[in-house]
């Protein structure tokens, strides 16, 4: 039986687990510490996200690979529906309301992982030559890149959609474009960066870069981040001695600014813990590029969800530090949420399936592209 195939076992990558598998129990730790309620439905998360985790982990992806497309273009209808009917919510009209439930979705999130098999779909098809891309297969490319980075943009989701824009593009880095491409875009990106701020963005995506930039000090936000980091010292304090969260000072500890809490309680040495697992996950993530070699499909999309982790986990750390704007931008796999949570399980359980499932589903899979 399929299923029951000891390949399975022997293919299926267990090290991501490893490395994931702290940052979840840590993250439950500290949410448990702050607020109860929150690491109860943070448990129903969990749970939920390892029943889809098995039901995405055996779908046939590899013989179906047609169509990633059609489930690409799902996805930009989707986008093109929160500007018509999407629900708005502190400004910003990023969810959709489903019928008769009275549940949001937001596409920017689902799209994430569809947006990354539909690059490794479409440059297995199009596999890069000895010198990297020229300009046509670029501009092919970045079609598909530009499309929902200027939808989600539009929402506005800037943080998210430049996210999306430079796994993208990192993407095709790491595949390999020709270095004149890169520098003439290095070139474009000086010259219209002053047109792109004046004209290209919202007054309030302007304020905060401008506050950012000459502002005296920071956000109180970021001032209450600064100063539970700072508390946290060497080695951090105990719970009850972390006043900063505990009296509620620090806000939305559990989220976008949990790594502060982080440090508060465990110091320099816990933020360094945190950042090492990170970057070996990374690390990991990255160096599947050697081992599959011929199969763009698991190196891009390896290398996708690798470029996302450090992105995320960078804007979030640089963003509670006062070396970033202020973004809704969470640690991946670590702040409290059930979205984006799932939502990287989801992409974990497609990565280790199209690894594990690689040499019993070959032939096809060639023969189905």
């Amino acid at each position: 039986m399929r299923l029951l195939d000891k390949r399975i076992i022997s293919h299926f990558d267990f090290l991501l687990i490893i490395f994931v598998l702290p940052l979840i129990i840590l993250s439950y730790h500290l949410i448990s510490e702050t607020n109860e309620f929150l690491a109860n439905k943070q448990l129903m998360y969990y749970s939920l996200s390892l029943v889809v985790f098995f039901i995405v982990f055996f779908l046939p992806i590899r013989r179906r690979l047609r169509i990633i497309p059609m489930l690409y273009w799902i996805g930009i209808i989707l986008l093109v529906a929160v500007e018509i009917f999407g629900v708005s919510k502190l400004g910003a009209k990023r969810w959709i309301e489903l019928p008769f439930v009275h549940a949001t979705i937001q596409p920017s999130e689902l799209i994430k992982p569809i947006f990354i098999l539909m690059l490794g779909y479409l440059i297995q098809l199009r596999q890069p030559p000895e010198n990297g891309y020229g300009l046509k297969d670029f501009l092919y490319f970045s079609f598909y890149i530009l499309l929902p980075f200027v939808l989600i943009a539009k929402e506005p989701d800037l943080g998210t959609a430049l996210v999306l824009l430079l796994v993208g593009y990192g993407i095709l880095f790491l595949v390999g474009v020709n270095w004149k491409i890169w520098a003439s875009i290095i070139i474009f990106l000086g010259v219209t960066s002053p047109f792109i701020y004046t004209y290209g963005i919202k007054d309030y995506q302007k304020k905060r870069i401008h506050d950012f930039i000459v502002a005296e000090k920071p956000s109180y936000h970021v001032q209450q981040s600064i100063i539970a980091i700072g508390s946290g010292g060497l080695s951090g304090k105990e719970s009850d001695e972390a006043t900063q969260t505990q009296l509620k000072f620090l806000p939305i500890s559990t989220s976008d600014f949990i790594f502060a809490y982080l440090v508060e309680r465990y110091g320099f040495i816990g933020a360094i813990g945190l950042i090492v697992i990170y970057f070996l996950l990374i690390f990991h993530l990255l160096s599947i590029n050697y081992f599959f070699k011929d199969d763009y499909v698991v190196k891009v999309f390896a290398s996708g969800l690798g470029l996302l982790i450090f992105l995320n986990m960078s804007v979030n750390i640089l963003m509670v530090i006062g070396f970033a704007p202020v973004v809704g931008i969470p640690l991946p796999l670590f702040s409290y949420g059930g979205s984006s949570f799932i939502n990287f399980i989801v992409t974990f359980a497609i990565l280790e399936n199209l690894i594990a499932f690689r040499y019993m589903d070959l032939y096809s899979y060639d023969r189905k592209l």
